[in-house]
């Protein structure tokens, strides 16, 4: 009897020892698995801060990139959800760009149409102005061709400005549908 107590005892022993075995092989693979996935995030996070980072610097120039930026913004944090509630969590609004941001981008937007309308406006003054000088000193066919100079003006005038307003509205428009 002996011999089967020593021999049960001997199976006992090696089916711990190989459980112990599998565990602690289970427990480095969990870690093992863990730790990738850590890795992995911490690399999105990175890749995120500085493709983002980049792209708000250049919205801060030109607010219109922020009509590229923004859907782009939208759809990374669909794929890397976890990333962007960190990314939130660490600097304490909606990255990258918040609604204080967006609200900004339009602000800066609507400011460089009302500094490009003045200095428009102000550019074809200074032309319409030269060109009636010389119609009062011009007579018969160079009165002639100076007012169909001085119509093509503007004409020129008109259409730039309605080609530049079109831009603004739209993008003005766009800016303000991100922002709701």
């Amino acid at each position: 009897m002996n011999i089967e107590i020593t021999a049960g005892s001997g199976a006992l022993a090696i089916f711990l020892f190989w459980l112990i075995v599998l565990a602690s092989i289970t427990f480095v693979v969990v870690i093992l698995f863990f730790s990738k996935r850590r890795s992995r995030e911490e690399r999105a996070i990175q890749s995120l801060l500085a493709t983002f980072g980049s792209a708000k610097a250049s919205v801060s120039d030109d607010p219109k990139q922020l009509l590229v930026w923004e859907p782009l913004a939208k759809a990374s944090r669909g794929l890397f959800p976890r990333a962007f509630l960190a990314l939130d969590k660490a600097v304490g609004y909606r990255f990258p760009f918040s609604k204080e941001f967006l609200e900004e981008a339009h602000d800066r937007w609507t400011g460089a149409w009302l500094a490009w309308e003045v200095s428009h406006d102000e550019e074809y003054r200074f032309k319409e102005d030269l060109l009636n000088q010389e119609l009062k000193l011009a007579s018969g066919d160079e009165a002639e061709r100076l007012k169909a100079r001085l119509s093509h003006l503007q004409n020129e005038k008109l259409q730039r400005y309605q080609a530049r307003y079109e831009e603004y509205i739209r993008t003005a428009k766009s800016l303000q549908a991100l922002i709701q």
